[in-house]
């Protein structure tokens, strides 16, 4: 089965960091950009980060940047998400996508999501 699957997810307090993995199965992760998403209850999903396939752009939201790092790991076909500094306002749950271009809006693969909670 192709799918992609989350891990990494937890509860941390503000200032704490955790980093989450997304891992690919059935297909090859450096084939394709990867973005994180992120939806919180009531609200609508928004991008968070993405790396291009050959992993010489990145991008991040204006709401993560210089707290956030994506990196790749093709020997582990897998794309991490660094995140430090955390605040209450980034609880959601995160979700990593494979598609073509970090621009292209259609998804070929989406992870089911991992869960970050950061609370005093």
């Amino acid at each position: 089965q192709l799918q992609l699957v989350e891990s990494g997810g937890g509860l941390v307090q503000p200032g704490g960091s955790l980093r989450l993995s997304c891992a690919a199965s059935g297909f090859h992760l450096n084939y394709y950009s990867v973005g994180w998403f992120r939806q919180a209850p009531g609200k609508e999903r928004e991008g968070v980060s993405c790396i291009s396939l050959f992993g010489g752009r990145t991008n991040y939201s204006d709401s993560v940047k210089g707290r956030f790092t994506i990196s790749r790991d093709d020997a582990k076909n897998t794309v991490h998400l660094q995140m430090n500094s955390l605040k209450p306002e980034d609880t959601a749950v995160y979700y990593c996508a494979a598609k073509n271009l970090c621009d292209t809006i259609a998804v070929d693969y989406w992870g089911k999501g991992t869960l970050v909670t950061v609370s005093s």
